[in-house]
């Protein structure tokens, strides 16, 4: 395992973390004998966007029925005015 010094590990931080990446764990020295490891996080492997879908069974005219309805209720939250320009 590797050890860097406080200061080393600040000047050389991303290059250190490459290493702890590659040897699983690095070490840091404080000039009063402290020791500490960095470590690479466990990864679940999976991305915290990747939710299982839900079969609703609806039929293609009932899901563009739906989608009409909520495009026309949120049609009230849409300005028809054009946008003000910024004065200079």
């Amino acid at each position: 395992m590797r050890e860097y010094t406080f200061s080393r590990a600040r000047q050389q931080f991303a290059g250190m973390l490459d290493q702890a990446a590659q040897d699983g764990a690095v070490r840091i020295r404080r000039r009063d004998g402290q020791v500490f490891e960095v470590r690479p996080a466990e990864q679940s492997g999976a991305s915290p966007l990747e939710v299982p879908g839900v079969s609703l069974n609806l039929t293609r005219g009932e899901l563009l029925s739906a989608l009409a309805e909520s495009r026309a209720s949120g049609a009230r939250f849409v300005s028809e005015r054009p946008p003000r320009r910024r004065a200079r």
